[in-house]
């Protein structure tokens, strides 16, 4: 049988954040020696720290919250491509892989991946892939950093296209061990209302 692999930064009280966002934080609020039965934990976290979903809402107000959002948007086939040394990523770039079918891609962007250093530069999305991946039927895209836009943008070109575009997209996957190729993903986020993203256990299986 085909053994699942996480694609899932580890939370850790280390793991690197957006600059002036809340860092994660866990601790034990009570330990069994307190309480006389059990250890309980607490953290604390922004929900884009590492592997996570962006709802649309996190950059349009007018747009649906995490819990809106179809579960099977983040269950299915995917495929991951090597997009490795690209500043950006779009349409021309994309058009030489074979994406007929593929309904969820997930790009693979750097040999490595620090999960406790945040990066100063990253590959971006350029705003012409919302319409190409509409035109193959793709609908989720995800990568591995901490945004599809770059990193000091506040237009945010590329998140708007994918949301006007049909894609949704998930950030922050750790794919420096993963080898090209067809995989079936699971990516659920929390249930939390009126989220504007959500932490996500990523895990896929090659088919």
């Amino acid at each position: 049988m085909t053994k699942w692999i996480d694609i899932t930064q580890a939370f850790s009280n280390k793991i690197s954040t957006w600059p002036g966002d809340t860092p994660f934080q866990f601790e034990f609020a009570y330990t069994k020696e307190q309480t006389g039965s059990v250890n309980m934990g607490r953290f604390t976290t922004s929900v884009h720290t590492g592997t996570h979903a962006d709802a649309p809402f996190h950059f349009d107000n007018n747009a649906p919250t995490i819990e809106q959002l179809d579960v099977n948007i983040y269950i299915g086939r995917a495929k991951v491509v090597d997009v490795i040394g690209l500043e950006s990523i779009g349409r021309e770039e994309l058009q030489v892989f074979d994406l007929d079918g593929v309904e969820r891609l997930l790009l693979k962007t750097a040999k490595t991946v620090s999960v406790e250093r945040f990066p100063t530069q990253i590959p971006v999305l350029k705003e012409n892939i919302g319409e190409f991946l509409q035109e193959k039927g793709i609908f989720l895209v995800g990568v591995d950093h901490p945004s599809v836009d770059a990193l000091d943008d506040k237009q945010l070109p590329a998140h708007h296209a994918l949301y006007r575009h049909g894609v949704h997209i998930l950030e922050n996957l750790f794919l420096q061990d993963v080898t090209p190729g067809d995989y079936e993903l699971i990516a659920l986020p929390l249930k939390i209302q009126g989220a504007d993203g959500s932490p996500v256990r990523a895990v896929i299986r090659s088919i």
